[in-house]
């Protein structure tokens, strides 16, 4: 008995030299395992507006406008989402505004302004100076090159000069 109860003895001693191992976290989160396998791309969004953070977001490439606008805190009380797409794909360097309403409904302090990066053909008929051809060349060079990240690349699209382009600045929003 007394030779047990030395050999116990004598492994605390030893084990009391040792340095403590760290602690053992319980609870929270799962951190997956690194595979080394490279991650969803990213782009940047600049979300500014009727938001609760306007900002510059990074984003997983290809998202859509509402999970920008989410980023951002969501929309403020005043904001106008009808005005905004969010089912819209987003391309980096994107800016997403959203607009605030009115008591009429209309964007305060002027017309409620087209989305070049989400307005539908026919919306953008509704513009002075864009038939049918023209809208259709819009969202055709929209769809090919990822969308529009400034109103200035519509000069890209064939059919608008400078001379339209500024004209249509006016009515339009990122």
């Amino acid at each position: 008995m007394a030779a047990v109860v030395a050999v116990v003895l004598g492994a605390r001693l030893l084990a009391a030299g040792k340095p403590e191992s760290p602690p053992v976290r319980i609870g929270g989160p799962a951190q997956p395992a690194r595979t080394g396998a490279p991650t969803e791309p990213r782009i940047y969004v600049h979300v500014a507006g009727a938001v609760r953070r306007p900002g510059v977001y990074r984003l997983v490439d290809r998202g859509r406008v509402a999970a920008a606008v989410h980023r951002a805190g969501g929309p403020t009380p005043a904001a106008d989402l009808s005005a905004v797409n969010l089912a819209a794909r987003l391309t980096d360097g994107q800016q997403v505004v959203v607009p605030t309403r009115t008591a009429e409904g209309s964007v305060a302090g002027a017309e409620r302004p087209i989305s070049v990066g989400s307005a539908t053909a026919e919306q953008l008929e509704e513009l002075d100076g864009i038939g049918p051809t023209l809208a259709e060349r819009i969202v055709e060079h929209r769809q090919e090159s990822g969308g529009f990240g400034s109103l200035d690349q519509l000069g890209e699209v064939d059919g608008i000069g400078a001379k339209r382009l500024e004209a249509l600045k006016e009515a339009l929003a990122p």
